[in-house]
């Protein structure tokens, strides 16, 4: 930190539950910091935020601010009850910010302020709340989750005010383009402690991998059974994120055969074919449109759009909000009829919605209760798990299978809802911002699942980076019924209207296991495979079989609704042997993709 800070906490503490959420903390902001503040879901990042914030106070500790420091925090979900407008709620509070100012940016950013705080919508609320804490000129300005219910457009403006703001910012956020593009600096919360790095996020990962391998190569040392299991998530993390490099270069495989099938309007060249469980077409749109409104207020939502989704597209919907994103996927999926064209879908398609809502999740359910009906066991797409088992692969820590709902983060509660969904039997999915309140592994872990399904996906995303590493076909909406279908990301949409001398550094996805499998591109060709290369895409098939066997041999026997109760060390046994066995299939399956498509080069 180049200049003293303008607010500090030293020796911050705060016990909630159990336990202590901190511990003897100590944190320094300094006038110019651009800060992501990053931590697992239930790591007390939004705690923190507020005892910065000085909306709760520490147990212990010591808060230091600058005199004349002003420090707003633009909170995740604001109380708009007591206000009739939005305006009423911008010019509200002890240190209201002046109307005109409010005014200012509401005309910026694209919000009418006169609108009923009863009847406005997320991305509404969450506009006029930006205004407000934009326009009270901060010194020290607190993001928690700023682009939640924001469309591109509003994004990429917050994007530019925060680019020219002259004070400090601290952001929670779930999106990695924006994290990338702003942060200067990263705060980890990790375990109750504080890591501070004089990176942006950009770096980041690399260096949370660099300290979980210090750490593993310290618990090595040691005969520390309770170390291990405390770092488990952690190499997990860092097997995915490996794993999910992989998955990139198949993703761009597909894309490059779905372009094929495209046609110069956007049309799949496929013939139809019949409607049982083998057919590739599950959605044929054959120019559909809807209109809302008569006469000179009728508005044009979707005109003329025309595409046939075949069984695994993973597709992407974007657009700004009101542009007709849901009437597309209604239309899409049968909930809503086109005014003109057909819709018609496989009858053997059965879909699962997860939309943005929560309210399935009632506070005084217990984990159990909304997982498996308060089950030891949970059908997972027609196989029987253990409960405390496969809340462990959605990175939750087994023990919190008694917790109730109403003790979890936002985060927590949105990722016990996507693991009771994915457990039902289906073979499409519809995600409506998925992304929102979901730490950066847990997006790992839903790109992973997306990526490994294989139904067909209808994902609406504001989140750029998700896009990108995850959907095969972009559906592109601007609002005057006109829909772009681009096989790729959102980068791809992006370039594609974007101005040919801009495309230079946005036609490819912002991302680290990009860049890593461009460098493995443009390194200098080869004749032929390696002796090791060539005995890597000879043996190992066979030891990828040779594990799958093994892990199905370790699942039927842990199918023993008996092993937990008689014998709970040779059921720990067992899934901590199928975590490690699956952990060396990925790197093996990673490495023969490796090998794989060099031969495939060196033949052609």
């Amino acid at each position: 930190m180049s200049q003293p800070p303008i607010f500090s906490y030293e020796g911050l503490s705060l016990h909630q539950g159990a336990g202590w959420l901190f511990s003897d903390m100590d944190l320094h902001i300094g006038p110019r910091d651009r800060l992501a503040l990053i931590g697992r879901n239930g790591a007390g990042k939004t705690t923190l935020m507020k005892l910065i914030a000085g909306q709760i106070e520490a147990d212990k500790g010591t808060r230091s601010v600058i005199p004349g420091t002003h420090i707003v925090m633009l909170n995740q979900n604001p109380d708009f009850g007591p206000f009739e407008t939005l305006l009423d709620f911008c010019v509200a509070g002890e240190n209201a910010p002046p109307q005109y100012a409010v005014e200012a940016i509401a005309e910026q950013i694209g919000i009418n302020l006169s609108t009923k705080s009863s009847t406005a919508s997320g991305g509404e609320k969450r506009r006029a709340a930006i205004c407000k804490a934009l326009a009270s000129e901060p010194d020290l300005l607190l993001l928690d989750e700023p682009t939640n219910h924001l469309d591109l457009a509003a994004i990429e403006w917050l994007e530019d005010w925060l680019q020219r703001f002259k004070g400090a910012f601290l952001v929670i956020s779930h999106d990695r383009r924006f994290l990338t593009s702003l942060t200067r600096q990263t705060f980890w919360l990790d375990r109750g402690k504080m890591r501070r790095n004089e990176i942006g996020f950009g770096g980041y990962e690399a260096w949370m991998e660099k300290v979980h391998e210090e750490e593993a190569r310290a618990t090595k040392k040691m005969d520390a059974h309770l170390k291990i299991e405390a770092h488990w998530l952690a190499r997990g993390v860092t097997a995915r994120r490996k794993r999910n490099q992989g998955r990139l270069e198949k993703l761009y495989e597909l894309r490059a055969q779905r372009a094929a099938m495209l046609g110069p309007q956007g049309t799949a060249k496929l013939a139809a074919g019949n409607d049982d469980s083998k057919t590739k077409t599950v959605i044929n749109a054959d120019g559909i449109s809807k209109s809302f409104g008569e006469g000179e207020n009728k508005r044009t939502i979707i005109d003329n759009f025309t595409l046939r989704i075949q069984r695994g597209d993973r597709i992407g919907i974007v657009g700004r909000n009101g542009a007709g994103k849901t009437t597309l996927i209604k239309m899409l999926t049968g909930e809503l009829e086109p005014d003109t064209g057909t819709a018609t879908r496989a009858q053997t398609l059965t879909g699962i919605v997860i939309d943005q809502q929560r309210k399935l999740l009632s506070p005084d359910k217990r984990v159990r209760d909304v997982l498996a009906d308060g089950s030891d066991w949970i059908m997972v797409r027609g196989h029987k798990k253990h409960v405390q088992g496969y809340l462990k692969e959605f990175l939750f820590d087994p023990e919190l299978i008694e917790a109730k709902i109403g003790t979890l983060s936002g985060g927590e509660r949105s990722r016990i809802l996507l693991a009771r969904e994915f457990a039902r039997e289906a073979n499409l999915l519809v995600l409506d911002e998925p992304t929102n309140d979901l730490d950066l592994e847990t997006l790992d872990l839903l790109q992973e699942v997306i990526a490994d399904y294989d139904g067909t996906v209808l994902l609406v995303s504001h989140d750029r980076d998700f896009l990108d590493r995850t959907v095969t076909l972009t559906l592109g909406l601007d609002g005057s019924g006109k829909v772009d279908i681009i096989a790729g990301g959102y980068a791809d949409w992006e370039a594609k209207r974007t101005p040919p001398k801009e495309q230079i550094t946005k036609s490819k996805p912002l991302s680290k296991d990009n860049a890593k499998v461009e460098n493995r591109t443009a390194s200098a060709p080869k004749q032929k495979l390696s002796y090791m290369e060539q005995r890597d895409f000879e043996l190992l098939p066979a030891k990828i079989e040779k594990i799958e066997a093994e892990i199905a041999a370790n699942e039927a026997e842990l199918s023993n609704p008996n092993l937990y109760s008689n014998d709970f060390d040779r059921f720990s046994a067992l899934t901590q042997k199928n975590e490690d066995l699956r952990n060396q299939k990925d790197e093996a399956e990673l490495r023969w993709l490796e090998v794989a498509e060099l031969a495939e080069k060196f033949n052609q």
